[in-house]
């Protein structure tokens, strides 16, 4: 068992090189599962399973969010016991957002799954469409309990430095899935059911493996006791909370998105299903970033090195921009061969190319606003990731998106988001480098004081502060 805080010193580009390529290997397995999903129903010759799994994806999106939430707080909380050497309290952590996250998850899972068809319904979907997408979703909403702890394994191993552990978890799940996928599909018979079946089984995969490293691995856990567990219930509520807003909000953003979409028809949905997986796959690097930068910074911050947690976010966008830079000529020279391989045409055909020429570029602001998030949950400061998500589901989409279906169709949805996208991403990467010198002068202290905006200040340069 190692509980050493490893990222104190040493370089911190490699660091966050080590730390992000583990995590992206087994991200990248887990979507790359997804688009073999989406091209193994595409062989089935239905555009209607496509559309489904669009719809479908808006919601499954919504309860992953929440999961990575509560293992945003698992990773944040753990890493920074590390870093103050308080092993003891880490590990009562971990088991304590086992149990709390787990519960949470049960209540909601069960809430979506009686509503699937009405939530369907808002999405635009209908027919065929709404009936294949109820049946995939009422199969896959149950395990999202299942899910939570797998994600929030991951992140403890992530917190501890464990990333190859972290990267088993996920990879294990995706070789589950992706091996199910032909035999209940197309061998049983199963169709769309088939997929879901087979995400569920990946799902149990990766608990038990992520249980397994945390737990015998590693000893990152300690006897539960529900008196530590009321104790602990607020720190853990205090990130957790304000981190599910911070990622339901991508969802909601993109539910919109779907629906705006949804009045160009099925093709165009189709269309947006196949974007939707083939973003994960190309990027999965830049989503795994924020996950490989957290610990960096937890630990760092716990030790009070805050010249390194400035660091860490230089050196994140240095390799955030290079990387993305890389993957966008990528597309762009596939950008014929992408909606090929899924049998798209006409409109759903122009649509990938268009996303394969002219936007792929502005997913480094993405990767700036997904860095700037993960400094702020690991400085303490989750509130300000939640303003700058929501903002970018609200304000840099509804308006971006809608007078861009008004002026250019279609291509525009896809303009309207990404100039959102561009917009927070420069002023959350300004915003977390301010707050990052505010740190460092130890001005970031809130004084006790009553009244909701005392105590979450939404802005660095507050007088309370």
């Amino acid at each position: 068992m190692s509980t050493a805080a490893r990222f104190l010193d040493g370089s911190i580009m490699k660091h966050v090189i080590t730390m992000t390529m583990t995590s992206a290997l087994g991200l990248m397995t887990l979507f790359l599962v997804d688009l073999v999903d989406m091209y193994f129903l595409s062989l089935l010759g239905e555009v209607e399973l496509a559309a489904a799994v669009g719809y479908s994806g808006s919601i499954l999106f919504f309860t992953t969010s929440v999961s990575i939430g509560v293992a945003i707080a698992c990773g944040a909380l753990v890493s920074r016991s590390i870093g103050e050497q308080n092993t003891l309290k880490a590990k009562r952590y971990v088991i304590n957002i086992y149990i709390t996250g787990a519960i949470f998850a049960i209540f909601l899972a069960t809430v979506i799954w009686v509503y699937v068809p009405e939530l369907l319904a808002l999405l635009g979907a209908h027919g065929r469409t709404q009936e294949l997408a109820t049946q995939y979703l009422r199969i896959i909403i149950p395990s999202m309990p299942v899910m939570l702890i797998a994600m929030c394994a991951g992140a403890a191993l992530r917190a501890v430095g464990a990333a190859a552990l972290s990267m088993y978890t996920t990879i294990a799940g995706g070789l589950v899935n992706a091996v199910l996928d032909p035999i209940l599909i197309f061998g049983l018979g199963m169709g769309i059911k088939g997929a879901a079946w087979a995400s569920v089984a990946a799902r149990f995969v990766m608990m038990f493996v992520g249980l397994y490293g945390s737990i015998k691995k590693h000893g990152l856990v300690t006897r539960f006791k529900f008196i530590d567990c009321l104790a602990d219930l607020s720190p853990i509520v205090k990130i957790a909370f304000p981190a599910i807003l911070t990622n339901i909000s991508t969802p909601i953003g993109n539910a919109y998105v779907t629906a705006s979409m949804s009045q160009f028809g099925d093709s165009a949905v189709a269309a947006m299903s196949v974007i939707g997986r083939v973003i994960p796959v190309a990027f999965a690097v830049v989503f795994a970033l924020s996950g490989a930068v957290g610990p960096i910074v937890g630990q760092n911050y716990g030790a009070g090195q805050y010249d390194r947690v400035s660091r860490t976010l230089s050196d994140s966008m240095l390799f955030t921009f290079a990387y993305v830079s890389i993957t966008a000529i990528v597309l762009y020279l596939l950008r014929d061969q992408v909606p090929a391989l899924f049998s798209l045409t006409g409109v759903s055909n122009s649509l990938v190319v268009f996303f394969c020429t002219w936007i792929v570029f502005t997913f480094f602001f993405n990767g700036a606003q997904f860095v700037g998030n993960a400094i702020f949950n690991n400085l303490g400061f989750p509130q300000y990731s939640t303003v700058s998500n929501f903002g970018k589901a609200t304000i840099g989409t509804i308006p971006f998106v809608y007078f861009g279906a008004l002026i250019a169709g279609a291509e525009g949805v896809l303009v309207g988001q990404a100039l959102g996208s561009v917009l927070f991403g420069i002023l959350t990467y300004w915003y977390c480098r301010r707050l990052i010198q505010r740190c460092a002068g130890g001005q970031t202290k809130p004084k006790r004081k009553t009244g909701f905006l005392r105590r979450f200040p939404l802005w660095p340069y507050s007088s309370n502060r």
